[in-house]
């Protein structure tokens, strides 16, 4: 069954709020390849600590998009990996809520080393003003260039 994902993605602003990391209630690394990174769609593997998982997201309207997730074991996940063009793209995303939702800060590693990201998945009726962590900064939701199917195009073993 579809699932809609509506996600609005900022950088991190260290400036305004240093220390965020001690709002953090978790935190997870992350590695993710694409299989398929066409526009209409993408197609991803990624491992999450422990866990593994195939992803499919359609097209990008505005904030919103189609989403097919599942569940795979890891083992199949790192195997899918090598399938994947280029090397894997690596992060360590840091768990925050704030005043009812719950933000990621995602903080990039190897050729995405100093990129720092933070996004906010709102409920599809969400209609009301978001209240912005003091991390928060330049909003760049709907900008290509921070696309994760685009940062792993960074990510080249040749």
């Amino acid at each position: 069954m579809a699932k809609y994902e509506r996600e609005r993605k900022f950088l991190l602003d260290e400036d305004k709020c240093a220390d965020w990391r001690r709002l953090a209630v978790g935190h997870v690394r992350i590695e993710q390849g694409y299989l398929s990174r066409r526009k209409e769609s993408t197609v991803r593997v990624r491992i999450a600590g422990e866990q593994g998982w195939l992803t499919v997201k359609g097209i990008t309207s505005g904030d919103t998009r189609e989403e097919y997730e599942y569940e795979v074991p890891v083992a199949d996940a790192r195997r899918i990996m090598n399938m994947c063009e280029g090397l894997p793209l690596e992060k360590e995303r840091w768990i925050v809520p704030w005043e009812g939702m719950t933000w990621e800060v995602d903080i990039f590693g190897g050729q995405n080393s100093g990129l720092k990201l933070c996004e906010v998945e709102l409920p599809l009726a969400f209609d009301g003003d978001l209240s912005m962590p003091p991390f928060v900064g330049e909003e760049v939701t709907g900008d290509v260039r921070y696309y994760n199917s685009a940062l792993v195009s960074k990510c080249s073993n040749s």
